[in-house]
């Protein structure tokens, strides 16, 4: 898969405000910065982003991605 693939795939089913995505074909990395994760932990914010490619997951196309989740506040305090 491409990266602008997956891209597509988070943004159609999770809002975000902000998405990087890099990777070789194989394997991906993302920072997902959504104001969905507020009062999640760790594991049920990523199990919302691989809500989002649970298809592509299951049929194998794609398979090794890792990611960072973090809120829009968490976003800013780690940019300053």
């Amino acid at each position: 898969m491409h990266p602008e693939q997956i891209k597509t795939l988070i943004l159609a089913g999770l809002p975000c405000e902000h998405l990087e995505l890099d990777g070789d074909g194989q394997h991906f990395q993302a920072l997902v910065v959504s104001a969905e994760f507020s009062g999640l932990n760790r594991v049920q914010r990523q199990q919302r982003v691989y809500a989002t490619l649970r298809e592509k997951l299951d049929s194998g196309e794609l398979h090794a991605l890792s990611f960072q989740t973090l809120t829009p506040e968490e976003w800013s305090a780690g940019r300053e």
